[in-house]
């Protein structure tokens, strides 16, 4: 989800404490960290951290070396994992995110529902329905204290051919039975100016009424006006509220900067997208980490969350002062829909000397 590498001086990366790590101590030791800015309990992050590490696939017994061995799409020099947290409620949700790089990632105790809504789509991402190649998956783990853990599988279709995506997506669409709420959305999606492509299809592993399935464009040259108007075809969405918050986030220039996502989420019952998610990319828009941490501060206090946390976070992931870098708050994101203070900011850290080949095939967008 990313297309440059973090900006980090030479010193910052000599620095960082990842290079020789093994990835599950280093991702559990961020997950303890962000518990520690967070507030949370000691136990409940002794806890959480023991479930992360049990959870993420065989390459977390690996070490980290100068360069990724095998590239992930997550972050732009490889890494395959960022961190995230939403803002909304009482308790923030902490969140982690992970490529599974060919491996097989199991939930434990999950229900059979819960097999059965990701079986229902496996198979047209590969190429037992005529795709191209496998497409990458990816996971998440969210954890909102004191809830339970909530799991998300995400299908990465950003290397195959855009006749593949749409393909996989409408089957997949009509098997979870939101064929006709996919048609329109697609059909309103496709009357906005600009170019995009739909890069992600990701499901919610839960059996409750209000799980999700969701896409996710990449928008290309697009201006605010643009990406609002992709998000407004969403049935629950407040353009007020949300131009106001991108505004909050860009400094008032008209354009969304480089390669802004727009997500669409969708939920049984509903004939139409249900709901919208807008994530704008602030090294493209800032100078440095430090104006992009003010800049989500002054968002998040506009929607009546204090920002005290976030600024923590924010400094105890950096790996150095936020005024001398940029990438690591690499997407904040909004959803306006109903529920107030509905931000999320995503973490990427500068864990490799330089970036990888790309993984993608060049797109003609025509």
């Amino acid at each position: 989800m990313t297309s440059r590498a973090p900006e980090f001086p030479e010193y910052i990366r000599e620095n960082y404490p990842a290079q020789g790590r093994l990835f599950g101590d280093f991702l559990g030791g961020l997950w303890a960290t962000a518990c520690e800015a967070l507030d949370v309990p000691v136990e409940q992050s002794v806890r959480t951290t023991r479930m992360l590490r049990s959870l993420l696939p065989p390459w977390a017994h690996e070490r980290i070396g100068s360069a990724p061995a095998q590239p992930s799409y997550v972050a732009d020099d490889g890494f395959p994992a960022e961190m995230s947290v939403n803002w909304s409620g009482a308790q923030p949700e902490l969140r982690i995110l992970f490529d599974s790089l060919g491996h097989d990632v199991v939930w434990p105790g999950e229900s059979v529902f819960r097999s059965r809504r990701l079986d229902h789509v496996r198979e047209t991402f590969t190429p037992r329905a005529g795709r191209p190649t496998p497409a990458p998956l990816w996971h998440s783990i969210a954890w909102r204290p004191p809830s339970g853990v909530v799991h998300k599988t995400y299908f990465g279709l950003y290397s195959w051919p855009h006749t593949h995506r749409e393909a996989a997506v409408t089957d997949a669409m009509a098997r979870l039975g939101l064929a006709r709420a996919w048609a329109d959305a697609r059909r309103r999606v496709e009357t906005v100016e600009g170019e995009r492509e739909i890069e992600f299809f990701a499901v919610d592993l839960t059996d409750e009424a209000q799980a999700r399935v969701k896409i996710y464009y990449r928008n290309h040259d697009a201006g605010l006006a643009q990406v609002e108007r992709v998000a407004a075809v969403a049935l629950h969405h407040d353009s007020e509220r949300a131009l106001a918050a991108y505004r909050t986030l860009t400094g008032e220039r008209p354009d969304a900067g480089e390669a802004a996502l727009s997500c669409l989420a969708f939920r049984s019952g509903v004939d139409r997208a249900a709901e919208s998610t807008t994530y704008l990319r602030m090294p493209a828009l800032v100078p440095d980490d430090g104006e992009a941490v003010e800049r989500t501060a002054a968002l998040l206090h506009g929607q009546g969350v204090d920002p005290g946390r976030f600024r923590t976070l924010a400094a105890a992931l950096a790996p150095g002062p936020l005024s001398e870098g940029k990438g690591v708050l690499e997407l904040v994101s909004f959803r306006a829909a109903g529920r107030p203070g509905d931000v999320t900011t995503y973490f990427r850290l500068p864990v490799y000397d330089r970036p990888p080949p790309s993984p993608l095939s060049p797109v003609d967008l025509g």
